[in-house]
């Protein structure tokens, strides 16, 4: 859902932000999220230990802001995904290409120093709207 008419994407499936900036933004018929991380959408804690199991709750929050703004993981255009050791490639391959399926949207792949709340993945998308 929009709140007050200003294209920000409030998901109630998704966890709440953790600081001061929309879960997502549509401009025009384009959606731009939020980074995603591991959080349990009901508690905001932490799911998961491996990056396989945070990959895979990652993109369930990032397909719930999505879907709360009119669009799909099948309606991404590009997606950014930091990791803290890009020795976990493989395993966040496997899983994102799982939810992605056939649709293969641009991608780029970063190691960041550190993510929020101690996490070993972000995920934030780009994507068209309607």
């Amino acid at each position: 859902m929009r709140a007050n008419g200003l294209g920000i994407v409030v998901a109630a499936a998704a966890p709440k932000a953790i600081g001061p900036y929309s879960q997502a933004v549509i401009v025009d018929d384009t959606i731009y999220t939020a980074g995603q991380i591991a959080l349990d959408p009901t508690t905001n804690e932490v799911v998961g230990k491996t990056t396989a199991e945070q990959t895979d709750r990652v993109l369930k929050n990032l397909a719930a802001v999505l879907a709360a703004g009119g669009s799909g993981l099948h309606m991404v255009v590009k997606t950014t995904v930091y990791l803290i050791d890009m020795a976990d490639f493989p395993a966040m391959n496997e899983v994102y290409a799982r939810h992605f399926g056939s649709h293969k949207p641009a991608r780029a792949t970063i190691q960041a120093a550190a993510l929020p709340k101690g996490v070993r993945i972000e995920i934030d998308a780009i994507a068209r709207v309607g």
